[in-house]
């Protein structure tokens, strides 16, 4: 099944702020990475409440009590409160790009080797892969759906695939030209994306019938 992206919201550009790689939202508040922080937005209002000072180039997930963010060859596992790095494991090799957490496990998306890996959030280990036939972005679940974003050339989609064997299940298109750099659930109607080098995070309605509050 195939249709339009509906986008009922954008948030930024923020200041100081030029890309918005992962997103997560801990059920207050969105997370969004920009290189060097790692910031808290206020879903309602827009308004910015803060930020840890974190590298934070890539995926960024929520497991109901702490942060994890990739950042080059690592993840690190973040008390949202104080910001402390309370572990760190390797990443996968090859790319990463988004984050979610799920069923016990990371899921890290990779851009351009195109799949999406299960990680032990303990060790690193990779525990299974599935592959896509389009560059990964962001990687989010809602009611035991597994979707993740698209972002190749000037074409972006938010996808749901079958989590047993990669097989695309359902597509929302993005405009020509607004992409998909990190993905979040809001655990009901919406999906948070980030918008890469727009600066901005974009609300997406994942099921068109169905209002966003």
């Amino acid at each position: 099944m195939k249709r339009m992206a509906e986008i009922i919201r954008e948030y930024g550009p923020f200041p100081g702020i030029e890309e918005v790689y992962g997103v997560s939202f801990d059920g207050r508040q969105v997370w969004f990475a920009s290189g060097e922080r790692l910031n808290a937005l206020d879903p309602d209002s827009g308004e910015l409440l803060g930020a840890l000072e974190i590298p934070a180039d890539a995926g960024t997930a929520f497991d109901g009590r702490h942060l994890f963010q990739i950042a080059g060859p690592v993840i690190r596992k973040i008390d949202p409160e104080s910001g402390e790095v309370l572990a760190t494991i390797p990443a996968p090799e090859g790319g990463n790009s988004g984050l979610a957490w799920a069923e016990g496990s990371l899921w890290v998306g990779q851009h351009r080797g195109r799949r999406i890996h299960q990680v032990d959030p303990e060790t690193g280990e990779v525990l299974r892969s599935l592959e896509s036939d389009r560059f990964v972005t962001g990687v989010t679940w809602i009611e035991g759906a597994l979707w993740h974003g698209t972002w190749q050339g000037e074409e972006s989609d938010i996808r749901r695939i079958d989590p047993a064997t990669g097989a695309v299940l359902e597509r929302l298109e993005m405009p020509p030209g607004t992409g998909v750099s990190g993905l979040e659930s809001d655990g009901g109607a919406r999906f948070f994306c980030g918008g890469g080098s727009s600066g901005t995070l974009r609300v997406v309605l994942r099921k068109a019938d169905q209002d966003a509050t």
